[in-house]
């Protein structure tokens, strides 16, 4: 496993970059005929998640046939130099994305200055509205007696409960980025706008112009403000928090690649927080994209299709009289011998279904096979470990082994039995050596079994079991004919594409349900039993 080979790539990049100029005129082509059929009525926009990896590309779909995981039994090194060629829409699709994360960046910031200002307008206001008085007409006002000084007390607390309760509500981190803006969370930002802009009106207009000697009355003036922002608050709770939570919709999740599907009860949400809430379970519930598994049905499919030939029986023009009878024959011989090849096609397209049975029942074999070995190797490794541990408790405290360094020394008495596996599971994809050396030592540290060590290899756990290299995507596009900013309603189907698949949602309203009572009298129940004198027994 320690040996490493390296060779030039040269070869292996120059045979591609011979046809790559050929391949470079069909696929202006084919890009040209995309873009003309592209131009759909529906409406698309764009989730971004937090930043990361992006999913599998297209290489890593071909399977094991494209990708090395021998994990350290043959390390390559690529050298050498390649052309590739880039067509000019490529150039305007890369020039476009780039162009969509910095506008989306920059409307992120806007966004977070916007609520910044807003903030501190709304907490300075009532501070202004104390402070102007003394610092404008300080030998005008009237002296702040007892129940005035009571106010400042309330109007301290009040602010400091506010902030808190904005904090809390507002100040989070951001889950993702949506394609179009939160409308209860707009409307309430212009009331609040709205709000003080219509106190400071009042201010100047009375107060200010006029110079109000009353301070006891300002004071209140100022804890009436703090008082309605607090009301303010508390209908942003009841709209962004408490609306959503009863459920009002049932909607089916279906993955189109592999046909997987969940079911959620969602509450009142617009279309872009229901694919938001959508995407987030879906990493919690759905078992990670394999487009390995995939490429065997594809395979047999194309090896199926090659298998099929069609010829032409009727498609001959009749022999004119010059061809003479021997013409004649020979031409009826050929017909005769195109749809006898045509029945035995025939007949083997109807034997199909036993090959894929076959297929399938020798597949299974392999796994369970596999699965014994890996099963037998770890039981091994694990039992060599406790060996280890009974004899490291005899040694100084200075030459213990950790977990790490016991988790290395044990992982080539496994690592074959568990890559043959996972080859044969086709889940080598998701597993990289630095990630099972990983999961080995925590195993270890925790004291864990054999059994609790396979578990994440023998079963395929949900999405957020595996690196997030392996299944976070950058971005996800939402794809919807009603808009994104509309409520969820009866029948609505929309799309979150991703790189390597796309979620179909459907949405169907949870139904009204009817509940009656129906009284039982208590002395219905009751019953007498008579027992005759004579019975038998």
């Amino acid at each position: 496993m320690d040996t490493e080979s390296t060779y030039s790539g040269y070869s292996y990049y120059s045979g591609r970059s011979r046809g790559s100029h050929r391949h470079g005129e069909r696929s202006r082509d084919h890009h040209k005929s995309r873009s003309k059929d592209g131009s759909r009525s529906e409406k698309s926009v764009t989730i971004n998640a937090p930043p990361a990896e992006p999913l599998l590309g297209d290489s890593s779909v071909l399977g094991e046939e494209v990708q090395d995981d021998n994990w350290g039994e043959t390390t390559t090194a690529v050298t050498g130099t390649s052309e590739h060629s880039l067509s000019q829409e490529d150039i305007v699709r890369i020039t476009k994305d780039l162009e969509d994360s910095v506008g989306l960046d920059c409307r992120r910031y806007f966004t977070l200055t916007l609520a910044v200002v807003l903030g501190l307008l709304v907490f300075l206001t009532p501070l202004a509205f104390l402070a102007l008085p003394h610092l404008l007409w300080p030998d005008k006002l009237l002296v702040c007696g007892t129940a005035c000084e009571g106010l400042f007390i309330s109007v301290a607390f009040k602010l400091l409960i506010l902030l808190l309760a904005v904090w809390a509500l507002f100040f989070r981190a951001p889950r993702a980025g949506l394609p179009r803006v939160f409308v209860f969370r707009a409307l309430l930002a212009v009331l609040v706008l709205l709000f003080v802009v219509s106190y400071w009106l009042f201010y100047g207009v009375r107060i200010l112009d006029s110079q109000d000697e009353n301070y006891q009355g300002i004071v209140q003036y100022a804890v009436s403000l703090v008082d309605a922002l607090l009301f303010i608050h508390y209908l942003a709770i009841v709209l962004l928090e408490l609306r959503q939570l009863q459920p009002a919709f049932s909607v089916c999740v279906t993955r189109s690649t592999d046909g997987e599907t969940r079911h959620y009860n969602l509450g009142q949400l617009s279309i872009q927080r229901a694919a938001l809430a959508i995407i987030e379970n879906y990493y919690r519930d759905f078992s990670v994209h394999n487009p390995a598994l995939l490429t065997a049905s594809k395979s047999r499919a194309s090896k199926h299709l090659a298998s099929l030939k069609v010829y032409n029986v009727d498609g001959e023009s009749p022999a004119s009289p010059a061809t003479g009878p021997e013409n004649n024959a020979a031409t009826g011989l050929a017909h005769s011998q195109s749809r006898a090849m045509i029945a035995a096609a025939a007949r083997r397209r109807d034997a199909s279904h036993n090959e894929l049975y076959y297929e399938e029942a020798e597949h299974e074999r392999r796994v369970r096979k596999r699965k014994a070995r890996l099963v037998v190797a770890v039981e091994e490794a694990f039992t060599h470990i406790k060996r280890m541990q009974e004899e490291e408790q005899k040694k100084a405290p200075g030459d213990v082994m950790d977990p790490r360094e016991a988790a290395q020394a044990i992982f080539p008495s496994m690592a074959r039995s568990l890559q043959k596996y996972l080859r044969t599971t086709r889940q080598q994809h998701c597993h990289s050596m630095e990630s099972i050396q990983q999961h080995l030592a925590f195993c270890i540290t925790n004291n864990m079994t054999p059994k609790a060590f396979l578990e994440s290899y023998l079963t395929p756990g949900p999405t957020l079991q595996y690196g997030r290299e392996r299944w976070l995507a950058r971005q996800w596009t939402l794809v919807s004919e009603a808009s994104v900013t509309s409520g969820l309603k009866e029948g609505a189907i929309f799309l979150l594409k991703c790189i390597d698949f796309s979620l179909v949602v459907t949405a169907k309203r949870i139904p009204y349900i009817q509940l009656s009572e129906e009284f039982i009298d208590p002395k219905s129940h009751k019953f007498v039993l008579r027992l005759q004198s004579e019975t038998s027994v």
